[in-house]
C-alpha cells in the first residue's frame, strides 16, 4: 500500500530513484508518512531530526528565532517544494536551528530521517541531492539577510507588498502587522509606523482585512 502511494511521486521528485535497489526504495516508501497539519502548528521545533518534507498542498514556514522571541522568516515552503533542513540526521553540517510552522492547512509526504539516512549511507548521489536541495534554499536566506542588514524599511516592506500581492495575484495583502513583522524580521511597531506612513502617501489602505495596494507605481518605485 505504502508503495503504491508514495513511488509514482517519488519517481517525479527524486533523480536518484531508478539507481537504488528495490530494497532501498522499500524502506523509503514504507517509511513515508501522508501527514496533515492544521493551520498554526508548529511541525519542526528544531530539537530532533523531523525528516524530509514535500509539501502537496498548503504552505509552511521556515525561520529562526533569538533567545528574545525575535523570529525571522527566512523562506517559505509552497506545493511542490521541498525542505531537508528539518533533517538534521541527513544533513549532518547544518549545525543551525530551524523552526516549521504551517502557515495554511497543509497535506505532506514525511520520509524518516533516519530511514532515509540509511539509504543515503549507501548511495554517494542521494547525499548530493539532499546538499543541492538545502544549498538551494541559501540564496533566498542570504536574500533575507541583505534586506535586514542593507536595506531601509521602506524598501523591505514595499518589497514585501510588492512580491505578496504577485504571489496572491492580488492588490490586497491579507496579513496582520505583526505577521508582517515576522516575515520581514522587524518589530510590529516599526511595521505599523511604516504601513502609516505609506497610508498618509495614499500607497496603500490599511483594514483588519489586511492592506490593500492602492498605487502600485510608487510602491514599486520604493524598491529600486
Amino acid at each position: 500500500m505504502a508503495r503504491t502511494l508514495f513511488e509514482p511521486i517519488y519517481k517525479e521528485i527524486f533523480p536518484f530513484w531508478s539507481d537504488i535497489t528495490e530494497n532501498e526504495r522499500e524502506i523509503l516508501c514504507q517509511n513515508s508518512f501522508a501527514l496533515s497539519y492544521p493551520k498554526g502548528t508548529t511541525i519542526h521545533d528544531g530539537t530532533d531530526c523531523s525528516g524530509v518534507f514535500f509539501i502537496r498542498s498548503g504552505c509552511l514556514r521556515v525561520y529562526m528565532m533569538s533567545e528574545d522571541g525575535k523570529e525571522i522568516t527566512l523562506y517559505r515552503l509552497h506545493e511542490g517544494d521541498m525542505c531537508m533542513l528539518s533533517s538534521s540526521c541527513v544533513l549532518q553540517t547544518i549545525t543551525f536551528d530551524i523552526l516549521i510552522d504551517a502557515e495554511e492547512n497543509s497535506e505532506c509526504y514525511v520520509i524518516d530521517g533516519s530511514a532515509f539516512t540509511s539509504v543515503a549511507d549507501n548511495n554517494p548521489d542521494i547525499k548530493i541531492f539532499a546538499l543541492e536541495t538545502a544549498v538551494s534554499r541559501f540564496s533566498d536566506v542570504m536574500w533575507i539577510m541583505q534586506q535586514i542588514l542593507f536595506m531601509s524599511m521602506d524598501k523591505r516592506l514595499a518589497i514585501f507588498l510588492t512580491d505578496e500581492s504577485s504571489r496572491l495575484n492580488s492588490d490586497t495583502v491579507p496579513l496582520t502587522h505583526e505577521q508582517i513583522a515576522k516575515y520581514i524580521g522587524s518589530a510590529r511597531e516599526v511595521v505599523s509606523r511604516m504601513l502609516k506612513y505609506f497610508s498618509s502617501e495614499g500607497i496603500v489602505e490599511v483594514s483588519r482585512k489586511g492592506v490593500k495596494i492602492l498605487d502600485k507605481k510608487r510602491l514599486r518605485d520604493l524598491t529600486l
